[in-house]
C-alpha cells in the first residue's frame, strides 16, 4: 500500500523534493546534491535518497520501505534514453515509479496543469509548452555544451572563454575577469587543471560571478544579453503567436527576467509551483490513471 508521495526535481547542481501523504497533502520538503543523470546513475540515486531522508526528517516521520512510496521524478538528462533505462533498472524498489525529464514536470508545477509555456534555466536550460489541445511542445534541452542557451553552463563557458583571452592578452583585464580567474584557480596552470576536471556544474558555478558584475562590467553584462536573446528565441519558438502565459524558471529566471525584451517580459507569469511540485502532481496522475 502506498502512504507516501515524493516529488523529485534533480538537476546538476542540486536535488529537490516534496513529500506528501497519499491523499496529496504536502507535508515537509528536503535537498540533496545533484542528480543530473550526466553526473552518474548511482551518484543520482544517492542524491535523491539523501533528499528523501531529509524531508521524512523535516516532517518528524519515520521513512517506511521504499515499498510504500510512490515517487515522481524530473530528472536533467532523461532525454538520453539510455540513461533513463539504466536510471530505472536501479530503482531502490518504490511502491511506484514515474520519471520525466525535467522541463515536463517544471512545466506541470509553473502552470499547475493548465496551458503555458515555460523555460527553465538552471544548470541547464529547457522550454516547454503544454497547448491548449494538451499537446506538449518542446524547444532546446539538447544537453551541455552543445545545446542548453542562457543556462548557467552556458553562461559559465562563456566567462571561462573571456578569462582565456585576458590571460593571453587578447582582451582587457578588469575586476570582473579576475573574480573569474580566482575562481578557476587563480593562474594559467590551475586553470588547466579546472578546465580538465570542470562538469557542467562547475561551469554553471561561475554564472553568479557573471550577474554579479553585470551593472559594472560591459562584457558580463553582453553575456546576460546575449542570454535573455536565446530565451526569448526559445519563447519565441514554442508560442509563435505569443498567446500563451510564459513563466520563466530555475535559478537564472529571476536574474534574466530584466534583460528580455519588453513584449516578452509583458507576457511572463510568476510560476505558480515549481519542479518538484510538478513532480508531485506527476506522480498522483499516475496513480490515477492519467
Amino acid at each position: 500500500m502506498i502512504e507516501y508521495l515524493i516529488g523529485v526535481d534533480g538537476g546538476g547542481t542540486g536535488t529537490r523534493v516534496r513529500l506528501a501523504s497519499a491523499d496529496g497533502v504536502e507535508l515537509a520538503q528536503g535537498s540533496g546534491g545533484p542528480s543530473g543523470l550526466s553526473l552518474g546513475i548511482s551518484n543520482a540515486w544517492q542524491s535523491i535518497d539523501e533528499a528523501i531522508n531529509k524531508a521524512f526528517a523535516s516532517a518528524a516521520l519515520a521513512r517506511p520501505a521504499n515499498a510504500h512510496i510512490a515517487i515522481g521524478l524530473g530528472l536533467a538528462g532523461v532525454h538520453n534514453q539510455q540513461w533513463a533505462a539504466e536510471f530505472q533498472a536501479a530503482s531502490p524498489g518504490f511502491g511506484a515509479l514515474k520519471l520525466h525529464h525535467d522541463g515536463f514536470t517544471t512545466l506541470l508545477g509553473a502552470h499547475q496543469g493548465k496551458s503555458g509555456i515555460i523555460v527553465a534555466i538552471g544548470t541547464g536550460s529547457v522550454g516547454e509548452a503544454l497547448l491548449a489541445d494538451g499537446s506538449e511542445r518542446e524547444v532546446g534541452g539538447w544537453g551541455f555544451p552543445a545545446g542548453d542557451e542562457a543556462s548557467g553552463g552556458w553562461i559559465g563557458l562563456r566567462a571561462v572563454n573571456h578569462i582565456q583571452k585576458v590571460l593571453d592578452g587578447r582582451a582587457h583585464h578588469s575586476d570582473f575577469a579576475q573574480a573569474v580567474i580566482d575562481a578557476c584557480g587563480g593562474e594559467r596552470n590551475a586553470i588547466q587543471v579546472w578546465l580538465g576536471k570542470a562538469t557542467q556544474t562547475a561551469y554553471a558555478s561561475l554564472a553568479p560571478i557573471v550577474i554579479a558584475h553585470a551593472d559594472s562590467n560591459v562584457v558580463a553584462r553582453a553575456m546576460l544579453v546575449e542570454a535573455a536573446r536565446e530565451v526569448a528565441a526559445i519563447a519565441d519558438a514554442l508560442d509563435p503567436d505569443g498567446t500563451l502565459p510564459l513563466a520563466l524558471c530555475g535559478g537564472l529566471g529571476a536574474p534574466l527576467r530584466s534583460y528580455l525584451p519588453g513584449a516578452l517580459l509583458a507576457r511572463t507569469v510568476t510560476p505558480q509551483g515549481d519542479a518538484a511540485s510538478g513532480a508531485l502532481r506527476m506522480i498522483a496522475m499516475y496513480l490515477q490513471g492519467d
